[in-house]
């Protein structure tokens, strides 16, 4: 996926930040929204069974999750967390990120360091706003055992609230803020060569498989009760070894893939048309 910008210009020696589109935000979120409901999910789906019970193979995912529910076990957390997640980490993200951008080339810094800590704050926001407890609320639905009498969502999210509050409602959060972090800083302040050195680094599973298994409810013997990223990630490693943090590695390359004709070549068509659209009204 090509690097995002913020629109910031420089004329005759001055910085202007161009206003943000809306336009382009809503293409953006009904983007997001088509690529999480069609493939996006079930890639998803089956990428959290992975990391969270890591001695299964894919064959093992696919059977017992179509056992949770059929085909629809496969979009388990989309209604609502996964559409409250796609609707709306891009206007943070872009909201955020051309602030600080901005901010940051004002006070003096290079365009390198401006996005980089534009890209930064975006992902930060992100996490701590919309995407830390709608992960947790999808892993929570892909992980929580299901039998008898069906249990709501909305009642699941709540019991957790009343019972350990927000850090309760977030766990996981801080994984998920080392990711988005780590992602649109790359993205926003590196070159082209630079940011795909950095994605292999960062786009490797474990940090992703660390962040299911803080918001997991599988209940494995000798799992620590409060795990943060350091003891998370030495019980993986002291039960799967270093192999532990590359599951769901194959449905995840899957997903990127369908983000990226759904977000690249899909905004690309959308884009090319309102801008016809918009020159035939001129």
């Amino acid at each position: 996926m090509a690097p995002a910008t913020t629109g910031i210009v420089e004329s005759d020696g001055k910085l202007e930040k161009k206003p943000i589109s809306f336009v382009n935000l809503a293409v953006g979120g009904g983007l997001n929204m088509f690529e999480v409901s069609t493939l996006g999910q079930p890639f998803e789906v089956l990428k959290t069974h992975l990391a969270a019970n890591r001695k299964d193979t894919i064959i093992e995912a696919f059977k017992k999750t179509y056992k949770r529910g059929g085909i629809f076990g496969f979009y388990q957390g989309l209604i609502p967390w996964a559409w409250i997640e796609a609707s709306t980490k891009g206007a943070v993200l872009i909201f955020t990120a051309s602030e600080i951008e901005y901010r940051s080339r004002v006070a003096g810094a290079s365009p390198f360091l401006s996005g980089i800590l534009g890209g930064m704050a975006g992902g930060l926001s992100q996490a701590y706003t919309t995407m830390g407890f709608c992960t947790f609320m999808k892993t929570v639905e892909v992980t929580r055992h299901k039998a008898g009498a069906e249990v709501s969502t909305i009642k699941v999210a709540a019991d957790i609230w009343k019972r350990e509050g927000i850090r309760g409602i977030n766990k996981g959060v801080n994984a998920v803020a080392v990711r988005q972090c780590t992602n649109w800083a790359s993205r926003f302040g590196l070159t082209r060569a630079g940011e795909m050195l950095i994605r292999r680094i960062r786009d490797g599973e474990p940090i992703e498989v660390i962040r299911v298994e803080m918001q997991s409810q599988v209940k494995t013997p000798g799992r620590p009760e409060k795990m943060s990223i350091v003891t998370c990630a030495k019980f993986i490693y002291q039960n799967n070894g270093f192999k532990g943090f590359y599951r769901g590695v194959t449905p995840r390359i899957g997903l990127g893939i369908w983000q990226t004709v759904c977000m690249v070549f899909g905004g690309d068509s959308i884009k090319a048309k309102l801008e016809a659209r918009q020159k035939a009204k001129t």
